[in-house]
């Protein structure tokens, strides 16, 4: 079997030869725990999160199948797959307020390493999770293969885009949002499969168990263990289009209220992700936009495009709304905007890649109607961020968007309206994981005439790979031709270079 092959089976696969070394039997007082994988997140120089979550039966009422008393969890991390050289290892509490999930923030390990891991708890043994630190500070390490994508319905499609991700063994996952959705479809569309409970969510144990459903997926579980990911919700892990403390509308009836409702969903969001421990939601908010450094190569700006964000503009929707244009409005809202601009103003690596949510790019039809959810319902808020790089000389920024459920590589002007207005940015935007079902080939980009900086567009679903180093950055978007259907291959179907110090889009 091949090194590549053999890692393969390795990782996501709780291995017996390991069970031995970390000791222990089960215990028939709780079943196997370790039911929806492992993960890793957030890497620094000298560490990274480890994350579990202990569910013997997932689904069982938003608890796991646990029992309300505390558990203890032993991890070790090592730098080889059979942990014979093991680096690190302790032992943290899992509790039952917080759905017995573990964030172990692991320190004092080498920058720029490959790493695993494993947990134990009550005698059972984890899978095994591949995981990788940053680069020091100060040096640009080696160049990082790295992989985003977003919108995961579940009743859309299978998740054979996560198992090709965790085939390419990247450096560094993002998911840009819509890791679960909220609501089900109707009883009459043509799923190939179905969330176990078919009720919108709005209380914590639904999102708890909701998050089991989807963490249960093998190909999830094996895009979790092979690197670690930086994680951004959208609106779909709380409610749909929802802008700030604001509804999208009043269906369904909220007896608790709308705080009480996004309190569950963070509380779910956090137990269920690979974050710090600063992320922690207090009540209805959570601190989520954060600058991760990959040394000297990268600086990853993570934003939150909901909890802040003005309303949208004219009732939402696709339109021509002039309100749109009001220099007050803001969809990261000014205190994030000051902080993204203090960000560029540091210049600490090569790329400045800003992951986020929605469309960024102007987008408008021959009416001059466009998206009031995207930035296109915020232009003076995109506008103040563009100049800001501008201003602030950084050499080198790329935006990267889900949401859409398309693919689209986009060239950011310093003045959409203007044809010859210089090129100062450049946004790659993913498609969907299985969100839009199947998707179709479709021949141009949709309103190319009246947005010639729009370069291309796709309807299938699929993730973006990128390569970053020193010189260039290589882009490939990658894409299954079915997602109804389980194990289709993945194919690319358009590459591109950005290279250093030139914004935009270049034939490889």
């Amino acid at each position: 079997m091949s090194k590549f092959n053999r890692r393969t089976f390795v990782l996501g696969t709780a291995v017996a030869v390991g069970a031995v070394a970390l000791g222990g039997r089960a215990t028939a007082a709780l079943p196997y725990p370790f039911k929806l994988g492992v993960a890793s997140g957030d890497p620094l120089p000298d560490g990274v999160v480890l994350w579990t979550r202990l569910a013997p039966d997932p689904l069982e009422n938003g608890n796991g199948g646990m029992p309300t008393t505390a558990t203890a969890v032993d991890w070790e991390v090592a730098t080889d797959d059979k942990f014979t050289n093991v680096v690190k290892n302790g032992q943290v509490t899992a509790v039952y307020a917080d759905a017995h999930s573990v964030h172990v923030e692991v320190h004092g390990l080498q920058p720029d390493y490959e790493y695993f891991y494993r947990f134990r708890a009550a005698g059972h043994i984890s899978p095994v999770g591949r995981t990788r630190t940053a680069p020091a500070f100060d040096t640009f390490g080696r160049d990082l293969l790295m992989a985003f994508t977003s919108c995961a319905h579940y009743e859309d499609g299978f998740y054979t885009v996560y198992r090709r991700m965790a085939e390419e063994r990247p450096g560094l996952i993002l998911h840009l949002g819509d890791y679960i959705y909220e609501t089900s479809h109707k009883a009459e569309d043509p799923c190939p499969r179905r969330h176990q409970n078919k009720e919108e969510l709005t209380t914590l144990g639904a999102y708890r168990q909701r998050y089991a459903e989807y963490k249960m997926d093998a190909d999830l579980q094996a895009a979790h263990a092979v690197a670690p990911w930086l994680v951004v919700p959208d609106d779909h892990e709380v409610e749909n289009n929802y802008a700030a403390g604001k509804r999208d509308n009043d269906k369904p009836s909220l007896p608790d209220g709308w705080a009480k409702r996004r309190e569950a969903a963070y509380k779910a969001y956090y137990e269920n992700m690979p974050l710090r421990g600063g992320a922690k939601p207090n009540g209805d908010k959570i601190q989520l936009y954060r600058r991760v450094r990959w040394g000297r190569l990268a600086t990853f700006h993570m934003l939150d495009t909901r909890q802040y964000r003005s309303d949208q503009a004219c009732g939402d929707g696709w339109k021509y709304c002039p309100e749109a244009g009001d220099p007050s409005r803001s969809l990261p809202g000014m205190a994030q905007e000051n902080w993204l601009l203090d960000g560029f103003s540091q210049r600490q690596g090569t790329w400045d890649v800003i992951g986020q949510q929605v469309f960024f790019a102007r987008r408008a039809d021959q009416n001059g109607a466009s998206g009031m959810d995207g930035w296109d319902g915020y232009p003076a808020s995109r506008d103040r961020i563009q100049k800001g790089w501008v201003q602030r000389g950084v050499r080198n920024p790329v935006v990267l968007t889900g949401d859409v459920h398309r693919a689209w590589a986009n060239e950011l002007k310093a003045d959409y309206t203007n044809p010859g207005s210089p090129v100062i940015g450049t946004e790659l935007v993913t498609s969907s994981v299985s969100s839009g079902g199947d998707g179709a080939k479709v021949g141009g980009v949709p309103d190319q005439a009246e947005n010639p900086h729009l370069k291309f567009y796709s309807q299938y679903r699929g993730y973006v790979r990128t390569k970053l180093s020193q010189a260039k950055m290589d882009v490939d978007f990658r894409y299954v031709e079915q997602v109804t259907v389980r194990n289709k291959a993945a194919l690319t179907a358009r590459s591109y270079v950005i290279e250093e110090g030139r914004p935009g889009l270049q034939a490889p």
